[in-house]
């Protein structure tokens, strides 16, 4: 029997009580003063971090090491500090993010606040329990584009607390996941590292090579509208057909619909949001909104050019909302070797890419494996049948 198998069976045999977030801790909304666009609100002597969504991690509880934003003196009196050691839940948009805050910061409004226990709980144990709880009520979300749960909302979510004891051994027992993945991670993005190191070296020319502009060697084109009652979102016999937009990886899937614009092979430049990220499509798609296409002649390996943008760091308009455009991304000139150069320089990069991307293999795959592993475990060990009290006091 293990070391938690005897404490479940020595202090809670017959179940455990189960609580209300809003009988657990305190809690409220972060903020920021409006309008977002405001450049005096951010930056500037004086400034401290700014936590949004994207700057909790998706995984190991913790907040990246610099937040995209810092919160300027005058804007800091119009939004909620948190000091280290807080844990934070995103609430909007990727809802479930759950950090434990390890630096002092100010947070946005698209994030709750839990401070102030009522009850004892290891705030480690907590932060598990609302991670598993978020994860599930995050399906049930009110929005349509935008998914959003209320305070009102997740005050009445209810977690297993189980004596102290319990407690602390389930959070050894999830933290050894958690560091072994992290561990992965780590190795993973160095790994990422040698591989942007090999590429940009690879891909260094003297000034000997011909270069080209990309309007000269590719049939560039911007992606439209779609009329959604033309897009399903599984695909099928009739429904075939790949819709993109300018999101990163799986994201940028909106769909699948009937017919395509777009012969494959060909690169594909995220022209807002994520600017210039670049993705290879290997199947014929149809492209919307926010989606340049770029299908080189025979001059250019299609997988050397995706490589060799991944290098560009395209430059946008200060002004207005950052876009890219088709005649922007024409201007840019890449340098043309042989094919036959072209082509073992991309037998390199493909080695080096399947081994830091490829989800079926490799790290990626191990990562994968383990994420599945420590969710299982998660899930089962934050499972108690309920022990009904008339007073939980």
């Amino acid at each position: 029997m293990s070391k938690l198998e005897e404490l479940i069976k020595k202090l809670c045999p017959n179940g455990v009580v189960y609580y209300t977030i809003g009988e657990i801790a305190n809690y409220r909304r972060g903020s920021f003063p409006q309008p977002y666009t405001n450049s005096a609100f951010y930056g500037g002597d004086g400034a401290m971090p700014f936590v949004q969504v994207a700057d909790i991690e998706n995984n190991g509880f913790k907040l990246k090491d610099y937040t995209k934003q810092t919160i300027s003196k005058i804007a800091q009196p119009k939004s909620i500090f948190v000091s280290q050691g807080t844990v934070i839940c995103s609430i909007q948009g990727t809802i479930g993010r759950v950090a434990i805050t390890q630096y002092d910061a100010y947070v946005d409004r698209t994030i709750a606040i839990f401070e102030e226990y009522k009850i004892n709980i290891n705030k480690k144990f907590f932060a598990y329990c609302i991670q598993l709880k978020f994860g599930i009520e995050k399906n049930f979300a009110r929005g349509s584009t935008l998914k959003t749960i209320t305070k009102e909302e997740f005050t009445k979510f209810k977690i297993p607390v189980p004596p102290i004891e319990v407690q602390n051994e389930i959070v050894r027992i999830l933290d050894n996941f958690t560091e072994l993945e992290a561990e992965l991670e780590a190795e993973l993005e160095a790994r990422k590292k040698q591989y942007e190191y090999y590429r940009d070296k690879l891909l260094f020319f003297d000034k000997n090579i011909i270069r080209k502009r990309l309007g000269e060697i590719c049939k560039l084109s911007a992606g439209g509208d779609i009329n959604k009652k033309d897009v399903v979102y599984e695909k099928n016999e009739e429904y075939k057909f790949p819709v993109y937009s300018n999101g990163i990886a799986e994201k940028a899937l909106y769909g699948y619909t009937k017919s395509y614009k777009v012969e494959a092979p060909c690169v594909t430049i995220s022209a807002r949001g994520t600017i210039g990220w670049s993705c290879l499509r290997k199947e014929n798609f149809y492209p919307i909104v926010r989606l340049i296409c770029a299908k080189p002649n025979n001059e250019v390996n299609v997988s050397y050019l995706k490589y060799y943008l991944e290098t560009i760091k395209f430059q946008v308009p200060k002004t207005g909302i950052p876009q890219l455009t088709v005649p922007m991304v024409a201007k840019y000139q890449i340098p043309i070797p042989p094919i036959e150069e072209q082509e073992k320089i991309v037998s390199i990069l493909d080695r080096f890419d399947k081994l830091c991307n490829d989800i079926s293999e490799g790290l990626p795959a191990e990562i994968e494996a383990r994420r599945k592993q420590y969710e299982y475990y998660r899930d089962k060990l934050l499972n108690f049948k309920e022990l009904k009290v008339e007073n939980k006091e």
